[in-house]
Parts: structure tokens; C-alpha cells; sequence
């Protein structure tokens, strides 16, 4: 059958604030020791009273701001009610008739191209605790429960896994970039439940949709989506697709879903009002507060890269993935630019002395960070933050390549000393003796010797083996311990090969 897939996903992000979302109690990672961090508000106890987070409400704003939501002036706490070990109090506080904003949308690309993704609402509600299994017994901590949490609702719009994939690791980064969370799926700081159904194509009715829980990576969310792609096929080919509202759970072992129970609706919740808590008034003012203090974003920082230094898509939006990695990035051209505007012997407009050298020394720049530094950082296990190269002494280290004092060979031992010990590259240049050799008398020499040393060799180039041109010049490299010129050292052997 020709059908198509429906997706639409929910994510949780917690927030990082300082306390839970409705008492004073600390907001913490799951390295504390168990129930530690708990107070009756959290426990649920009767008599308690909530009361909201205000930088909560404030991440929820600006979370909903990125994703273009209409930001709801008024909206409303409601209890969830249902029976579980990790709620202590019966039902969470969550929103429900009014949310806090509805009707954005993300645009993510993948290699099927561009795909403009419907937010039907975000909205603020708390965490439950988290429940620890064994064989006999189940044991709950309770210092998640209360944390804040953003849960975002999407459209039905994803048509491949390939797709949810991509939205999350844009929504992970709009998250970061905010500094709202660090949305990390493998630390349960975003978690994401999965709702997928099939159809024939050209028809528009939804049909029942499968739930799947228990993805904890982006990876998780793309292989337990293409499985129930191929499962539900499968049962429409026989004439018995899904009929019910089911929820399963993704086995990483087995890679397979399982099924779990059938589905709540909403008015399984019973949802009302949360009488021990005002509507959540946000004024017009309070909005656009909010807005103006919202930093450049992932995809217009990404289009911004491209225009201002003519980086292709793909490596700009691999700059872009780390908001410190693009910080770091575009200093290091600021220090580079301020260097090559300050030589003398330089005509023209500082604005088209930059134009002439910019392609190239934007080349020099991402090639080196993102080939050299990258690969220190991941030996090192440490990010860009933990870098003790200057953006000011990178850009020196560049203009060396640049001008031709150091090769490429010695570039790279030049940059692993600079990693690890946040020397200035001109002294230690000068420490390793690195500076590459252009002196044509001294490299004269160097290739007199090589060519009266391989005669066969050179019979060879020149009866028309031009290639070989290679061989001299490595002779050469390896005579002067890797510091000669190699474009020097080919125009002398050429010369000297033709007399």
C-alpha cells in the first residue's frame, strides 16, 4: 500500500533554575543523594501551598518566543490527576484550557530539504519523581519531583523519523543558545514521547496513534519511529491496522517497541482548575521585555555567518552548534582581521584589504579549529571553554601559516604545544626552532645535493616523469627536518631540473 507516516511528538525540557517550579526546594541533577532535597510542598503534604517560580515562567517565555508562539496574557494551572508512585500528591500541577502560548513553529532541514514544523502549544507544568525498578520492588526519589518543566507539543507535521530527529537537536540547541536548559536526553534534562499513525496517501483523516516512551537519545527517537513505520505497514498490508489508542515502550536492546497499555485521553485526567494557585497574568510590557533580551538565535546565526564570511551551510551551522564554538570563531577573525588591516605594505581601503584576503583566511581559520582544535578537545574530553589559546594568540598562530613562517607540518606541532601549555605561538616558534626555511641559498644547497645524489631519478623527470617532482621535494623536507618551503622548494627544483 502507498501510505504516509503522521508523527507529532511531545517534549519535556527542564528548566535550569535555581529552585522547583513551586516550592524553594534546589533544582538538581540526578548526582545527589536520594530524597535529600525534598520539603512538604514537593511531598505533597496536606496544607501545603504552591507558589510559581518567576524565572520559570520567564525560560517558558522565552522558550516560546524562539519557537514564535502567541504568548497567552492569561493562562491557567490545572491538576493532572492520576495515581502513580512518583507523584506524591495524586495529580501534578500542569496547564491545560490556557496554556501559556500556543501556535509556533521550528523549521528544521534535513536532506529532504526544509520542513516548517507546527508548535500547537508550550505550556509550564512540574516533574514527577523518578522511580528506580527491580525484580521485587520499586524504589522513588523524590528530588525530581517538582523540577520545572516546559512541555512542548507539536503538530502532526513530521513525516520521516529523520525528521523528529532533526527538530529535537534543533529544539536542544534553541535550549541552550536561551540558556534555559541543557536539554540533555541521555540526563533526562529533555525527554520525548513519540505519537505516530499511518495513513494511505491522499487521505486526511487521523487515524488511532501509537505512543512510544522511553526514548532517551536522538537515536532512540529515529530507530523506534522507523520500527513502528514498518510495523504499522506491516498490519495495514494485512487489512488490520492499529484501531486504538496504544502506548509502547522502546526496547534499546532489542530494538523493537512493546506494548504497554492502552492510551489515556485527556478527560482520563480529569483536569481542573488549581484553586491554591492565581491565574498567571503577563502584560504586554512584561512580553516584549522578555523579547528584547533574547540572544541571536541558532538559524539566524547561522545565515548571519554565511553573509559575513562567506562560510558554506554545513560549516557554518557546524560553528553554530555550540554557542561558545561560535563566540570563539568569530573572535578569532576579529583578532585576524585587525592584524592583516594593521601591515603597512597593504593597499587600498581597510574594507577591501579584507575583501581580498577573506576567503582564505577564513579557510585558514575554520580549517584549523575545526580539524586541529576539535581534535584536541575530544582527546581531551573538555570544550571550547577549557581552551587556553587566546583568541588573539590563535589568530597569531594563523597569520604565521599565512605569511609562511611555519609549514604545515610544523604548524601542527606548534598548535598541540600552544593547547597544552597557552603559549604565545612566536615564542614558541622560536623555542621548537619551527620557522620554516625560504632562504634560497640555504635550500640551493639542500637540492644541489639531492640531484647530484639521484641521477637516475632525475634522468627520469626529465625525460618527461613529471611527477616525480614529488620525490625531491620530500628528499628535501626530510633534509631539512620538515621546515623548508614547500612551494619554494618546487619552483627551485623545476628551475635547476631545466637547466
Amino acid at each position: 500500500m502507498n501510505l504516509e507516516t503522521i508523527i507529532g511528538l511531545e517534549i519535556h525540557i527542564q528548566s535550569k533554575t535555581k529552585s522547583k517550579m513551586f516550592c524553594d526546594c534546589m533544582n538538581l541533577s540526578d548526582n545527589e543523594e536520594p530524597n535529600t532535597h525534598v520539603c512538604p510542598v514537593c511531598l505533597g503534604h496536606p496544607g501545603t501551598l504552591p507558589v510559581a517560580n518567576k524565572q520559570a515562567i520567564y525560560f517558558g517565555v522565552m522558550m516560546a518566543l524562539a519557537l514564535d508562539c502567541k504568548i497567552n496574557k492569561k493562562s491557567l494551572w490545572a491538576r493532572k490527576n492520576y495515581f502513580y508512585p512518583d507523584l506524591a500528591k495524586g495529580y501534578q500541577i500542569s496547564q491545560f484550557e490556557q496554556p501559556l502560548s500556543v501556535d509556533g513553529h521550528l523549521t528544521v532541514t534535513t536532506s529532504e530539504g526544509k520542513e516548517r514544523i507546527g508548535i500547537t502549544r508550550l505550556h509550564l507544568e512540574e516533574d514527577a519523581a523518578k522511580n528506580f525498578h527491580t525484580k521485587d520492588k520499586t524504589l522513588v526519589d523524590f528530588n525530581r519531583g517538582g523540577a520545572p518543566l516546559m512541555e512542548i507539543v507539536t503538530e502532526p507535521d513530521f513525516r520521516t523519523p529523520q525528521q523528529a530527529r532533526a527538530f529535537l537537536h534543533e529544539l536542544r540547541l534553541l535550549a541552550r543558545y536561551l540558556e534555559v536548559s541543557d536539554a540533555d536526553m541521555e540526563k533526562g534534562h529533555m525527554r520525548c514521547d513519540a505519537n505516530i499513525s499511518m495513513r494511505p496517501v491522499g487521505d486526511t483523516k487521523l487515524y488511532p496513534k501509537t505512543e512510544i516512551k522511553n526514548l532517551n537519545s536522538f537515536r532512540s527517537v529515529e530507530r523506534a519511529l522507523a520500527y513502528e513505520v514498518k510495523r504499522q505497514t506491516d498490519l495495514w498490508e494485512k487489512e488490520t491496522p492499529v484501531d486504538y489508542l496504544s502506548t509502547r515502550g522502546w526496547d534499546e536492546k532489542e530494538l523493537k517497541t512493546v506494548e504497554q497499555r492502552d492510551k489515556e485521553e485527556s478527560a482520563d485526567y480529569r483536569y481542573f482548575s488549581e484553586p491554591d494557585l492565581l491565574p498567571l497574568i503577563l502584560n504586554e510590557e512584561e512580553i516584549k521585555r522578555i523579547k528584547a533580551i533574547l540572544p541571536e538565535l541558532p538559524q539566524e546565526k547561522v545565515k548571519r555567518l554565511k553573509n559575513e564570511f562567506g562560510l558554506k551551510h554545513h560549516d557554518a551551522k557546524l560553528i553554530s552548534e555550540d554557542k561558545e564554538v561560535a563566540k570563539y570563531f568569530e573572535e578569532v577573525m576579529s583578532e585576524t582581521r585587525s592584524w592583516l588591516e594593521s601591515l603597512d605594505d597593504m593597499d587600498g581601503s581597510r574594507e577591501e584589504i579584507w575583501e581580498k584576503n577573506k576567503e582564505k583566511l577564513v579557510k585558514l581559520v575554520f580549517g584549523w579549529l575545526t580539524s586541529e582544535v576539535f581534535k584536541h578537545i575530544k582527546e581531551n574530553n573538555s570544550n571550547i571553554s577549557e581552551v587556553k589559546i587566546t583568541p588573539e594568540n590563535f589568530a597569531e598562530f594563523i597569520t604565521l601559516i599565512y605569511t609562511r613562517k611555519v609549514n604545515s607540518s610544523a604548524a601542527q606541532i606548534l598548535l598541540k604545544e600552544m593547547y597544552e601549555t597557552g603559549g604565545d605561538p612566536s615564542n614558541i616558534l622560536d623555542e621548537k626552532d619551527l620557522s620554516q626555511v625560504g632562504d634560497t641559498k640555504k635550500l640551493n644547497k639542500v637540492i644541489e645535493k639531492i640531484i647530484k645524489s639521484n641521477p637516475n631519478q632525475v634522468k627520469e623527470y626529465k625525460s618527461g616523469k613529471e611527477p616525480l617532482i614529488k620525490f625531491f621535494i620530500g628528499l628535501a623536507m626530510k633534509e631539512t627536518k620538515g621546515k623548508a618551503d614547500p612551494q619554494i622548494l618546487e619552483e627551485l627544483f623545476k628551475e635547476k631540473l631545466t637547466e
